[in-house]
């Protein structure tokens, strides 16, 4: 049998959770039914998997949960705190933070300001998430709960790995880059065995620990769904690795070079995500390698290269959009629409400095 893991998030900032006449307070360690988030959501899994990691993002963060758990007698969690990457924090760091400090094959990602998930509906997405490298559920509007996964480890590390390289700190492109996805339909299976939908309860103000009301949505979206794009692509993975590491070294041009070869062989395989993020890259890096230009007149035409691939990443994120669209998956299509429109917006930033 496959070994699981709970990676449970806690290391956000809770701006909306904050008065303005008290003292911040650590969401996580705020009570509810006498025992504090952290805590519930360690129990709420410790039954149903092999191992438990709590991700933190700063050192103080790591004692104060440790006296937490340890006076309410929580054994058989380890406490880690983010892997530092340089301008970039969130739950994509969070989540591949966690990936790299277990062993198991499956992972369960959930924030710790869930306090409600039902251990029958975490067995539940366990259970589903079968060959899918990630599952996720989704309300009948698409909306998606993007912090509640269950992950095939080994495959989404790469993708973890890749995404943090390249400085992209959203925990949905997780999933717009695992291709292959499991959609777990949150009025479905799922309310059969939590009708009241205690499980997605999310505590985002102080006035949430009263009502304990999850999200009110209206929508279509009644049944699981699969998508399947193809295989994670591994190799070109490790390119854009590698490309990001020549970007850190100030080598500018080597890095273009690099992103333009991923952009061609994911448009080649119609890997739009991929192909996109692959051609933003190649246009962010010819920019920075045209400061290192002393000649103005090859400086500008290496502005022209950056536009032309900033263009090709926006219509590679519009065929995503679309295809996202056609296949009702309207949160990811939303997503990639908004990436198009900063490659866009960008691009014609560049086209007006040209013409002054």
């Amino acid at each position: 049998m496959s070994r699981r893991a709970a990676i449970i998030l806690s290391g956000g900032k809770a701006e909306r959770f904050q008065s303005e006449k008290q003292a911040w307070q650590d969401k996580a360690l705020v009570e509810l039914l006498g025992k504090p988030l952290l805590v519930h959501a360690v129990q709420n899994v410790q039954n149903l998997v092999d191992e438990i990691v709590v991700v933190v993002n700063d050192e103080n963060r790591l004692a104060w949960y440790s006296e937490v758990l340890a006076t309410h007698h929580v054994t058989g969690v380890r406490l880690v705190s983010d892997v530092k990457i340089d301008r970039l924090g969130g739950p994509l760091v969070a989540i591949f933070t966690g990936l790299k400090s277990v062993r198991a094959d499956n992972c369960l990602t959930l924030p710790s300001d869930m306090p409600l998930l039902q251990p029958k509906v975490i067995e539940y997405m366990f259970r589903s998430a079968g060959e899918s490298p990630v599952a996720v559920p989704m309300w009948p509007n698409g909306r998606l709960e993007t912090l509640v996964m269950v992950l095939e480890r080994k495959s989404v590390l790469e993708i973890a790995d890749t995404l943090s390289s390249l400085k992209r700190p959203r925990s949905d492109d997780i999933i717009r880059g695992a291709l292959k996805v499991l959609f777990l339909s949150i009025v479905g299976e799922i309310r059969a065995l939590d009708p009241d939908l205690k499980s997605f309860v999310n505590i985002n103000v102080p006035e949430d620990l009263i009502e304990l009301q999850p999200r009110r949505v209206q929508g279509t979206l009644t049944e699981n769904m699969k998508l399947n794009l193809g295989e994670i692509p591994t190799f070109e993975l490790n390119l854009l690795r590698d490309a990001s590491t020549l970007v850190q070294d100030g080598n500018f041009f080597e890095a273009a070079e690099v992103f333009a070869s991923c952009g061609d062989l994911m448009e080649k395989r119609r890997t739009f995500f991929w192909a996109a993020i692959s051609r933003e890259n190649e246009g962010k890096s010819t920019l920075k390698w045209t400061k290192q230009l002393d000649v103005p007149e090859l400086a500008a035409a290496r502005v022209v290269e950056a536009r032309n691939a900033l263009l090709k990443a926006a219509t590679n994120y519009r065929l995503e959009a679309d295809m996202h669209e056609r296949n009702c998956y309207p949160f990811l299509a939303e997503r990639a629409r908004s990436d198009e429109a900063w490659c866009q917006s960008r691009s014609h930033e560049l086209a007006v400095q040209k013409l002054r």
